[in-house]
């Protein structure tokens, strides 16, 4: 339904604007390159004759590392991204300390207890001594194993576990790429889209007037 609303929203930016085709069509190229549909813009760069913004290549190589990181297996996504651009972990000490306190995650979540605890005395303590915002995380990360056996542990310690934890975390690497390969982090089409959100809000405080309802693209 996501993808309707977007569809709905190019359809009225065309009606609506004086925009030329070869803007809307860098646009949806921007979009499927951002969101990683490799063999949809391959299609689309064809079809519209539109130079790609990128290596195709690199959209593959970026979805594998997403999809690793989703089904926990974070050593391969590291050495995905060191094949892809070395210097992408090597430059950015937050981005690889994500990862490692990822990877301790996936320890506790498989409950290998005595993994995890070398691990973070290894790997991530000395790093939480540089910096209070690492330690911060490190000590979250390490109360899972005091609630390991009870279901009512807080909510701030238990979302670690959640896939959701998984997709922030391959969504800050797939960021991370898009800017070396000095690509926005967000496709435009999603940055329209919370921008007539945000002016619908502030215009809902002078005026009443139809608005768009992102759950169903139906107005109300």
């Amino acid at each position: 339904m996501y993808y309707l609303i977007l569809a709905y929203f190019l359809f009225v930016i065309k009606r609506d604007t004086d925009w030329l085709p070869s803007d809307l069509n860098r646009l949806i190229m921007d979009y499927l390159v951002i969101e990683g549909y490799k063999s949809a813009a391959e299609e689309f760069s064809q079809e519209a004759n539109l130079e790609p913004p990128v290596d195709f290549d690199s959209i593959e190589s970026r979805m594998d590392i997403r999809e690793a990181l989703q089904r926990g297996d974070v050593e391969e996504a590291i050495a995905r991204v060191n094949d892809l651009n070395p210097e992408i972990l090597d430059k950015n000490q937050a981005l690889y300390f994500r990862l490692q306190q990822q990877k301790l995650i996936e320890y506790i979540r498989r409950g290998q207890i005595t993994e995890a605890l070398q691990f973070a005395q290894e790997e991530l303590a000395r790093r939480g001594e540089e910096s209070p915002e690492f330690l911060a995380e490190l000590e979250r990360t390490m109360a899972l194993l005091a609630f390991e056996s009870t279901p009512n542990a807080p909510a701030a310690i238990s979302e670690l576990l959640s896939p959701a934890q998984r997709m922030k975390t391959a969504g800050e690497v797939n960021a991370a790429i898009l800017e070396s390969l000095s690509q926005g982090k967000e496709a435009k089409l999603v940055q329209l889209l919370k921008l007539l959100c945000w002016g619908e809000t502030l215009l809902d405080e002078k005026a009443d007037f139809p608005k768009l309802k992102v759950e169903d693209g139906s107005f109300a």
